[in-house]
């Protein structure tokens, strides 16, 4: 039986309430049940991410992987299927699934991750080549992107009335047209979809590996804003905004070989939308208080700065 790390059941219980309760109860009798289908044997302390814990294992054959086990959640529903499209190509091969309990079999690959490298223009190359390597034409049966357009839309006029915030006009106007334009206008091609830093993990098979796709189809310039916004607490430090987050579009967007000015447009939607998201939900790393003020508070700057350059 595996030992649940306290504070995943801390955030699982306080997002989840009762329903995660009675699923962490039952967590380490579904993890034993899936070591022993798969002939894996524990190898190493239990791990965790937002959604799921990570066991490390050894199979009978005496490779490592590790065994992913998700809150059940519509999110993490087509994550199995992207690794499938992409085949070990750019992001960790799948071994095994279960999709009715939310759990895999996976390459295991190092801790590190893309977000603990200083040099902001190498983490830029890395996520745009691999942005390039995982736009494969998209399966049958994924979440278009596009049939999103009318809720972002909906959502971006509710916030913008219900919610106090610092952004002019012209700057949900930017956001709305990109949704209008860039949004219905999305070729049939499998985006990660949170292709930010802590989601590029070091690898021995290759030297990054992504993890933890949504599994989308769209438009791969979309993943340019998930991975700016992984970089807001780099931002904040940087004596020029503007020029810092010009600098991380502009290299993500070359060595992903998209067009400049819808990565840039896609950024800017993104941080429009990070900027509500956090009066109205707050952030994983602030809740509350002062700090999500100022997080929210940069968001909408920068938000306000991508806008300049459309």
């Amino acid at each position: 039986m595996i030992d649940v790390p306290e504070e995943f059941v801390r955030g699982t219980v306080g997002r989840e309430g009762a329903v995660g309760s009675t699923w962490l109860a039952e967590l380490p009798v579904i993890v034993g049940e899936l070591l022993e289908r798969w002939r894996c044997v524990p190898d190493g302390e239990v791990m965790h991410g937002g959604v799921g814990v990570i066991v490390p294992v050894r199979r009978r054959s005496g490779e490592s992987a590790v065994v992913k086990v998700s809150f059940p959640h519509p999110g993490n529903v087509r994550e199995p299927d992207a690794f499938v499209a992409w085949r070990g190509r750019g992001a960790v091969m799948l071994h095994e699934r279960d999709d009715e309990r939310f759990a895999m079999l996976l390459e295991r690959v190092r801790t590190t991750t893309l977000a603990e490298v200083e040099d902001g223009d190498e983490v830029a190359a890395v996520a745009g080549r691999l942005n390039r390597r995982l736009a494969v034409p998209a399966p049958p049966g994924l979440p278009r992107l596009r049939e999103q357009v009318g809720a972002w839309e909906t959502q971006l006029r509710e916030d913008a009335q219900e919610l106090p915030h610092a952004m002019p006009p012209r700057v949900l106007d930017a956001a709305v047209e990109t949704v209008r334009e860039l949004g219905l206008d999305q070729p049939d091609t499998l985006v990660h979809g949170d292709l930010h830093a802590r989601n590029i993990l070091r690898a021995d098979r290759e030297p990054w590996l992504a993890v933890d796709p949504k599994g989308y189809a769209g438009d791969p310039a979309y993943d340019a804003g998930t991975l700016l916004k992984s970089r807001a607490l780099t931002l904040l430090e940087a004596d020029d905004l503007r020029r810092s987050a010009d600098r991380v579009l502009d290299v993500f967007a070359e060595a992903a070989e998209l067009d400049r000015e819808r990565v840039r447009r896609w950024a800017q939607f993104h941080a429009v939308q990070a900027a509500f998201w956090g009066r109205r939900h707050g952030f994983r790393i602030a809740r509350d208080g002062p700090r999500l003020d100022w997080l929210t508070e940069f968001a909408e700057r920068l938000a306000g700065l991508l806008t300049e350059r459309l």
